[in-house]
C-alpha cells in the first residue's frame, strides 16, 4: 500500500515542504505540503520531480575505487583503506597545504555538508579551500564582513511587508531567490503589487520577473554599481537621507558622501544606458517610499565590480533608513544560530589573512578563488596541490576554464571525491564515495534559515530507510575526517562525540549562554536523537536563540518538541536585531570601509571606458539549478537548454538567424551553440546558462550526454576576478560573436 511520508525539498535554496508518496522503498510523486508553516503547499517542478531524481539510474550505489587505470566497484571498507593509505602519507611528506579541498553547491543542501566539512577542514589543516562560494555570492560575504564585521550577516528583503522592492541581477520567478530563502517569491511577489507596491528590476534581460517589474531598468551588464552609486549621490545631493532608527549605529555617513560626490546621475547614464531623469527618480522614490528594499543577487555579484555592488546595496537601505526595520532589510535569527551576543565592539573582519601561491589572491571568508584551482595544481614548485577532496563539487564545469582544470586533475598524485555521480570533475577521482538519494537521508536546512524571509525552523526524517550497501552521507563524512586525521578505523560516531564535548566546553564558559557554568559531560547525557547528526541538531537547538537552553527555558526548542511538529515551527516574522548582529571593531555598521574606498577610484573609471560591443550574461531555469539536474529527463528539453539568446540586431549584424548556430569565442577559448533570436536581451547582450557541457568521456550521466550543450564558463581564462572577494567574472564580460564556417564533407 503506498504511504505518505514529508520531505524539505533540498534541491533549490526555497526549501518547500514537500508531501512524498512513497510505495515499497520508492516515491512515487511528490506534492506540496499544504501544512509546511513556510511554503503552505508551494511547489515548482523541481520538487515535483523528487522521485525522478531520487531513482536516478546513474545515481553510484556503491564506492568507486581505481585499478589499472579504470574505476571498479569495492566494498566501503577498501575504500576508505585506499583513503587513509594515500592521502594521510601525502600530508605527512607535502604538508597540509598540499591538499586542496573543493565544496560545491549541494553541501548546503544537506545536513551532513553542512555539518562536516568544518571538521574535515580542521582536520586537515589546509589553507587551500576552493569553493562555489567564489563563482556566487562571495562578493556578499566580503561586503557584509566589512560593513558588519561578520561575513554571515546577510539582511534580506522583507518581501511579505515590503513597499517598494529593487531587485538587481535577481530573476527569482525561476531561481526561487537565492540568499533570500522564500518558498512561492513569484506569489510573494504578486502580493506585493496587490497590496499597492512597487516592483522594480534591474537586468538586462526581460526576465519573467522583469516582466512582472512597475519597472524595468534593461542596464548594460556590470554596471550595476554605478546605478547604486548615483542613487547614493542622489540621495545625498537632494537631502533624502534619513537613517531613523539607526542613526546612532552607523559611523561614516559623512565621508561616504565626499567619496561618492562625482557619481552623479549625468556622470553614469552613458555608461549604464540608464537616463539621469530615471536614476534621480527612482532615488526620490526608494526615499519616499513608506517602507523600501533593495535586493541584489548573481547577476549583480558575479561581476568586476560584484563586491561594491553588494556593499552598495546595503547602503543605499542604510541611507533610506530601512535597514534593520519591518518593510526594509533584516537579518532572519535561525533557530540553530549561535545565541545573540551582548551589543558592543567584535573582533571584525579581515581579508587577505593569507595569499594563494601562484598569482596572490587574497583569501575571503578563508577561502581563494575557485578560479585559481588549476594554477594551485598544474604550476610546479614547493607548495603545489598533489591532492584533492572534492565534495559535491564538479568544478569542471562550475569555475573557469574547465579545460585547464580537466587536465590539472589528471595530474594529481591523489583524488578523493564525495559525489552520488561519475560526473565531468568525479571521474578524476581515485576514490569516489556516493552518498545515499535524498529520500534516505533526514533534513534540515542550517544554512538557508539564515536567509529565510521569515523565522521558521523543520525537521524531517530520511522518507525510506538506508538501503543495504549504502552509507549515510555523515557517515561517510564522518570516516572521511578519520582517514585523513590517522584516526582511520576508529568508530564514525567519535567525531560527533568530539564536536559535541568541544561545544558544550565552550558554551558553558561564554556569559551569555544558556549553558553557563553548566557541566557539560551532564548536558551530553541529556541529548536526545537516533544518531549523531541528531544528537548535534538537538544540541543546537537547545543551545541557539529559541532553544530551552537544557532546562533553563522549558518552553524552548528541542528536537523532541521539533519532531511533535512535523510540518515545521513558525518562529515569526522577522525582526529588527542590528545591535547584537555587529561584531565590527567599532560596535557601528562601518558605512565606509576601507577596502572599499580604495576600489571606488576603479569604478569611476569605468564611467568613461568605452562599452565591449557585445557582452554575455548567464540564465536560469525554473527547472535547472545545479549540473547534475540535466540528467533528470522530466528537467530537461523544452527552454531548458543550452542555447545562445542575442537580440534580432546583433544576430542579423553576425549573420545569425534563429534556429542556427553561433560561435562564441572569448580569452578561455570558443564553443559552439545553438541560437535564438529574441529582443528578451537588449542590444548588445547575448545570453548563456550555466552547468552545461555534458560531452566528456568517463561520464556516467546517460540523460545529460545525450543534449550535452556547452559550457559556458570555458570562454573564461580564470584571470577575471573582482579583486576583494576573489569571485570569478561570469556575467558581462567581452564576447565575440560570429556564424560557423560551413562544414565540408
Amino acid at each position: 500500500m503506498p504511504r505518505t511520508a514529508l520531505r524539505i525539498c533540498p534541491l533549490c535554496e526555497a526549501t518547500c515542504g514537500l508531501t512524498l508518496t512513497v510505495e515499497g522503498t520508492r516515491v512515487t510523486g511528490a506534492r506540496g505540503d499544504r501544512d509546511d508553516v513556510f511554503s503552505r503547499g508551494f511547489i515548482c517542478p523541481k520538487g515535483a520531480s523528487f522521485g525522478e531524481a531520487d531513482a536516478d539510474p546513474d545515481r553510484l550505489r556503491a564506492p568507486l575505487v581505481r585499478k589499472g587505470g579504470r574505476l571498479q566497484e569495492v566494498s566501503w571498507g577498501e575504500a576508505f583503506d585506499v583513503v587513509a593509505a594515500r592521502l594521510r602519507p601525502l600530508i605527512e611528506e607535502h604538508g597540509p597545504n598540499a591538499v586542496g579541498v573543493v565544496l560545491g553547491n549541494p553541501n548546503v543542501h544537506t545536513m551532513a555538508g553542512a555539518l562536516y566539512p568544518p571538521v574535515l577542514l580542521g582536520a586537515l589543516g589546509t589553507r587551500n579551500l576552493f569553493t562555489a562560494s567564489t563563482v556566487d555570492q562571495m562578493p556578499k560575504h566580503v561586503s557584509s564582513g566589512l560593513l558588519f564585521g561578520d561575513a554571515f550577516a546577510i539582511p534580506v528583503p522583507d518581501l511579505d511587508r515590503t513597499d517598494h522592492l529593487l531587485l538587481l541581477g535577481a530573476n527569482p520567478l525561476e531561481s526561487n531567490g537565492s540568499l533570500c530563502t522564500a518558498p512561492d517569491f513569484p506569489g510573494r511577489l504578486k502580493a506585493l503589487k496587490a497590496r499597492g507596491g512597487t516592483l522594480t528590476v534591474v537586468d538586462p534581460r526581460r526576465t519573467r520577473t522583469a516582466a512582472l517589474a512597475d519597472r524595468h531598468l534593461a542596464i548594460r551588464p556590470g554596471t550595476d554599481a554605478l546605478l547604486l552609486a548615483a542613487l547614493t549621490r542622489t540621495l545625498f545631493e537632494d537631502k533624502l537621507t534619513d537613517l531613523g532608527a539607526l542613526a546612532d549605529q552607523v559611523r561614516d555617513v559623512d565621508e561616504l558622501r565626499d567619496a561618492v560626490r562625482e557619481f552623479t546621475p549625468e556622470a553614469v547614464s552613458e555608461a549604464c544606458d540608464v537616463p539621469a531623469d530615471t536614476i534621480r527618480a527612482l532615488a526620490r522614490e526608494l526615499a519616499d517610499a513608506p517602507t523600501a528594499a533593495v535586493y541584489g543577487r548573481v547577476g549583480a555579484s558575479t561581476v568586476a565590480f560584484g563586491t561594491l555592488t553588494s556593499w552598495l546595496v546595503d547602503v543605499l537601505n542604510v541611507l533610506t533608513g530601512n535597514l534593520d526595520r519591518p518593510g526594509g532589510a533584516l537579518f532572519p535569527l535561525a533557530a540553530t544560530a549561535q545565541p545573540p551576543r551582548p551589543a558592543g565592539p567584535g573582533k571584525g573582519f579581515a581579508l587577505g589573512r593569507w595569499h594563494s601561491r601562484v598569482s596572490g589572491h587574497p583569501e575571503a571568508k578563508g577561502e581563494l578563488p575557485l578560479a585559481a584551482l588549476a594554477e594551485e595544481i598544474d604550476t610546479p614548485g614547493e607548495g603545489a596541490v598533489r591532492a584533492v577532496v572534492a565534495i559535491a563539487a564538479n568544478p569542471v564545469l562550475s569555475a573557469p576554464d574547465g579545460d585547464r582544470l580537466d587536465r590539472a586533475l589528471d595530474s594529481l598524485d591523489f583524488m578523493v571525491s564525495v559525489d552520488p555521480y561519475l560526473n565531468e570533475t568525479s571521474r578524476h577521482a581515485d576514490v569516489v564515495l556516493p552518498p545515499p538519494p535524498p529520500a534516505q537521508s533526514a533534513h534540515h536546512d542550517f544554512a538557508f534559515n539564515g536567509f529565510a524571509v521569515r523565522n521558521q525552523v523543520r525537521y524531517t526524517r530520511a522518507a525510506i530507510p538506508l538501503e543495504e550497501g549504502r552509507m549515510a552521507e555523515s557517515e561517510i563524512l564522518a570516516r572521511l575526517v578519520l582517514a585523513v586525521s590517522g584516526m582511520h578505523g576508529a568508530d564514525p560516531a567519535a567525531v560527533d562525540t568530539m564536536v559535541v564535548d568541544n561545544t558544550l566546553g565552550k558554551a558553558v564558559k561564554q556569559p551569555h549562554s544558556a549553558a553557563y557554568g553548566r557541566d557539560p559531560k551532564e548536558l551530553a547525557g541529556l541529548l536526545t536523537g537516533e544518531d549523531g547528526p541528531e544528537r548535534r541538531l538537538d544540541m543546537m537547538l537547545r543551545l541557539g536563540p529559541y532553544g530551552d537552553g537544557f532546562g533553563a527555558r522549558p518552553e524552548g526548542l528541542t528536537l523532541a518538541r521539533l519532531l511533535a511538529h512535523p510540518h515545521g515551527i513558525d518562529l515569526g516574522p522577522l525582526a529588527p536585531r542590528v545591535p547584537e548582529v555587529l561584531k565590527t571593531r567599532s560596535g557601528r555598521v562601518e558605512l565606509l570601509p576601507e577596502p572599499l574606498a580604495a576600489e571606488l577610484p576603479r569604478l569611476a573609471r569605468a564611467m568613461t571606458e568605452a562599452p565591449a560591443a557585445l557582452v554575455l550574461v548567464g540564465r536560469r531555469h525554473l527547472r535547472s539549478n545545479n549540473s547534475w539536474m540535466h540528467n533528470v529527463r522530466t528537467l530537461v528539453g523544452g527552454s531548458n537548454r543550452c542555447t545562445l539568446h542575442i537580440h534580432p540586431d546583433d544576430a542579423a549584424r553576425a549573420g545569425l538567424v534563429d534556429g542556427g548556430h553561433a560561435r562564441v569565442a572569448a580569452a578561455g577559448g570558443q564553443i559552439d551553440v545553438p541560437v535564438e533570436v529574441t529582443d528578451a536581451v537588449r542590444p548588445g547582450v547575448v545570453s548563456l546558462p550555466h552547468g552545461w557541457g555534458h560531452d566528456r568521456p568517463g561520464t556516467r550521466l546517460a540523460v545529460a550526454a545525450e543534449e550535452p550543450g556547452a559550457n559556458v564558463n570555458q570562454l573564461l581564462d580564470g584571470t577575471l576576478l573582482d579583486p576583494l572577494s576573489g569571485n570569478a567574472v561570469l556575467n558581462g564580460f567581452a564576447v565575440q560573436v560570429t556564424a560557423p564556417a560551413p562544414a565540408f564533407t
